[in-house]
């Protein structure tokens, strides 16, 4: 594979550190259950190929059981890919990996909506086994 000269350092996903995500528990467990959808329009990444820019919308949609994710700190987790060298596919399920891990939901769903490059439009959706209880 050519050398690439983006003039920038591609990181790899090993830096993203899912530690800086935050919880807060869900007071109404037991009582009923809601459906919690959060899209981060401005997604960026890198692709690990060209080094170029992706840009895209992740959307996360889940049931929480007990935990709900704090919204500040997951805006700088999804900060974290901006330099990343990563494919598509392989960001949702790293995202969805990482919300499994933090907050056990009763379902998840990871959606990635990135933009056209060379005329093709991607959607990668991945989600755990409960999800289709909806």
């Amino acid at each position: 594979m050519p050398e690439k000269k983006t003039g920038y350092t591609i990181s790899s996903p090993d830096i993203i550190d899912k530690t800086v995500l935050e919880v807060i528990d869900y007071q109404y467990k037991g009582r009923r259950d809601i459906d919690i959808t959060i899209e981060q329009p401005e997604f960026t990444s890198v692709c690990p190929m060209t080094g170029l820019p992706d840009f895209g919308r992740i959307t996360i949609r889940y049931r929480p059981d007990r935990k709900i994710v704090e919204l500040k700190s997951l805006k700088f987790y999804l900060l974290q890919f901006r330099n990343v060298g990563i494919f598509y596919e392989h960001v949702v399920n790293h995202i969805l990996d990482d919300m499994l891990d933090l907050l056990g939901p009763k379902w998840i769903e990871i959606t990635g909506s990135f933009t056209a490059r060379g005329g093709i439009t991607t959607q990668v959706i991945a989600g755990n086994k409960e999800q289709n209880e909806m």
